[in-house]
């Protein structure tokens, strides 16, 4: 029976898969931690009590990183290339969702229009990462190897997305609600796409790894479709309601530091 604990077990238990899958993750994770210490770095005045939230933000996701890379040394696997067509974060990037990176590279510092971008992007894609992370966690919160780094990495998000939640409420109520729904749509109905391009050139390549009859990629790939199409219909939904979060000032502290791996 094709379950998701199935598929990401087999996934897991063939090691080029398994190299495969940590080093899409860690990429993405290390190319957000750049993003947020970069947005730390150039926060306006009027914002800067903002920065040390954002900076805490970056710190995990590079802390991710090395966790997904920690697990691939534990193997004995080094990383792999990213096949550009699964890299989520680069082609979000090329999508125009959040800021671009010739503008983080600059030394300008952002507005607080760029603010709530970034708050409203990763509002969208921490919605993402909790539920992906709150899935792994149901079935592998007790895998010797990834239990410890699965139920670190899947609180992490939830504090990120409650952080988002309670700052851009904050941005709503100083006057910016109309833009942040704005952004929030558009973020939502692009990240829906990329994430099933992304979901299907990631099945596309496991199936090839780990030889997957025709007809067991083509179930998979019509299941993708079906998430989008329902995504597409009412699903986006999910991604664009604010309310406050239960984890209040979620990311006041400093970051937790990532697990040992021996």
């Amino acid at each position: 029976m094709l379950s998701a604990k199935s598929l990401f077990t087999e996934i897991l238990d063939n090691d080029d898969s398994f190299r495969l899958f940590c080093s899409i993750a860690a990429s993405g994770e290390s190319q957000g931690g750049w993003e947020n210490a970069r947005i730390s770095a150039l926060v306006p005045e009027s914002e800067r009590e903002l920065a040390p939230k954002i900076t805490r933000h970056g710190a995990d996701e590079d802390k991710h990183g090395r966790i997904f890379n920690a697990l691939m040394k534990k193997r004995g696997l080094d990383p792999v290339p990213v096949p550009p067509e699964t890299d989520y974060t680069m082609l979000l990037e090329r999508n125009g969702i959040g800021l671009a990176h010739d503008k983080l590279k600059a030394d300008q510092p952002l507005t607080v229009r760029d603010i709530v971008t970034y708050l409203a992007h990763s509002r969208v894609t921490e919605q993402r990462a909790s539920e992906q992370m709150e899935l792994l966690r149901k079935h592998f919160a007790d895998h010797p190897d990834l239990g410890r780094a699965v139920k670190m990495i899947s609180n992490d998000e939830d504090n990120h997305l409650a952080y988002c939640h309670e700052e851009l409420l904050r941005f709503a109520h100083a006057g910016h609600g109309r833009d942040i729904q704005r952004i929030l749509r558009e973020c939502a109905h692009a990240e829906i796409r990329v994430y099933r391009d992304v979901s299907l050139a990631v099945m596309a390549h496991m199936g090839r790894i780990l030889g997957w009859p025709k007809a067991r990629s083509a179930v998979l790939a019509a299941g993708i479709h079906a998430v989008y199409a329902y995504e597409r219909a009412a699903g986006w939904r999910r991604m664009v309601s604010l309310k406050m979060p239960e984890r209040r000032d979620a990311l006041g502290g400093p970051a937790t530091a990532a697990p040992e791996f021996a």
